[in-house]
């Protein structure tokens, strides 16, 4: 029983985060697309609860979004963020932090140092290219661009989604040095 309070815990703590990040200003760019710090959030949500619970955190995240909460960066909520150019990146969010707990389940973490390097590349695969490929499946749909400026348009997202996968590491490292019994990326029952 304490487990499960302890998963709903982290799943709502990490819900509430990407909250948090939506806070900091948005960037917007011409593609209808913002620049946000929120897919930080779901590469910490999938290195540090694993994938499962980063699944279920992103998804209600998506659920208090949907529902009217203007959690998304620059005060966006409700309904109509689902049918803008920018859906592909939001139902990847759920995806993505499952494929980057995946990942890191299975990489080296014994020493901080390794818990660091498989968060950085988790989260490359999945904050990162998984993301990606929904936004721009969603930018072709919604958007009505060719996959080729679709695809073009989400590189400008790219080098500073690099500097979120190093970020990540670095919290990553800092929570395995801290709290040795964490054990990020730690698979769930």
């Amino acid at each position: 029983m304490t487990s499960n309070y302890r998963s709903l815990s982290l799943i709502s703590l990490f819900a509430a985060l990407m909250g948090v990040l939506g806070l900091i200003p948005k960037i917007d760019l011409p593609l209808g697309v913002p620049i946000t710090l929120q897919t930080l959030g779901v590469m910490l949500a999938g290195c540090l609860i694993g994938s499962r619970r980063g699944f279920q955190a992103m998804a209600l995240f998506l659920l208090a979004v949907a529902l009217g909460l203007p959690l998304l960066s620059g005060g966006r909520g409700g309904i109509g963020v689902f049918f803008a150019p920018s859906v592909g990146y939001l139902l990847a969010w759920p995806l993505g932090a499952f494929m980057t707990g995946w990942l890191m389940e299975r990489l080296p973490r014994a020493t901080p140092r390794q818990s660091a390097f498989s968060a950085a590349a988790a989260s490359a695969i999945g904050g990162l290219l998984v993301v990606h490929a929904c936004g721009v499946a969603g930018l072709v749909a919604v958007a009505k661009l060719s996959w080729t400026q679709a695809a073009l348009g989400t590189l400008a997202f790219v080098p500073g989604d690099l500097i979120k996968c190093a970020l990540c590491a670095v919290v990553v490292h800092t929570v395995a040095r801290g709290l040795p019994g964490w054990e990020p990326g730690r698979k769930q029952a």
